[in-house]
Formats: C-alpha cells, structure tokens, sequence
C-alpha cells in the first residue's frame, strides 16, 4: 500500500495534474483527489471507455491487451493505466 500511496503522491505532484482517481473493474472509487460527483462521472464514462478500447484492442490482436489510453481534448487530457483489477485515471491540463 505504501508503494501506491507513493505513485499517487508523485503522479499528484507533477506540473499541470489536476486529480487521479484509482478505481476497480467494476467502477467503484477507491482513491480519489476529486469531490464525489466529479469522481462518480469520471469513474462511469471512463470505464465505459476503457471496457471498449480493450475490447477493439483485443478484436485487432487476440494475443494484445490494452495497457494504456491517452484521450486529449483543448481542456483535459486524461491518461488511464489499465490492470485488471484496477483503472488509474489521471487529468491533468494538456501541454502547449
């Protein structure tokens, strides 16, 4: 537990990082820096996400798994590591 709180610690203290959420495979928050309602929104849409990309990656290339998604938009850019058990979300302002 020590090792993730110090992931999260570092991932948190990187320039331009909003939040992270960690969250299981089902959805349910586990560790968050968002309010509630912040935290529920990005939890559901970003599994949602998450379950489809996985399985495109998997449709493509049985023998592949999808280990990471990046997503950027003018406001946000959200970087997901995904484990088996568990989803990693970090925001964060995009770079220039």
């Amino acid at each position: 537990m020590a090792e993730v709180e110090e992931t999260l610690k570092r991932i948190q203290g990187h320039k331009g990082v909003i939040g992270t959420i960690v969250i299981t495979a089902e959805g349910i928050p586990i560790r968050t820096t968002f309010d509630y309602s912040t935290t529920v929104q990005y939890a559901g849409l970003i599994l949602e996400l998450t379950m489809k990309a996985r399985s495109t990656v998997k449709d493509l290339d049985p023998d592949n798994n999808l280990t990471f998604l990046r997503i950027r938009s003018k406001k946000h850019e959200i970087m997901v590591a995904a484990d088996k058990e568990y989803l990693l979300i970090a925001v964060q302002e995009p770079c220039a």
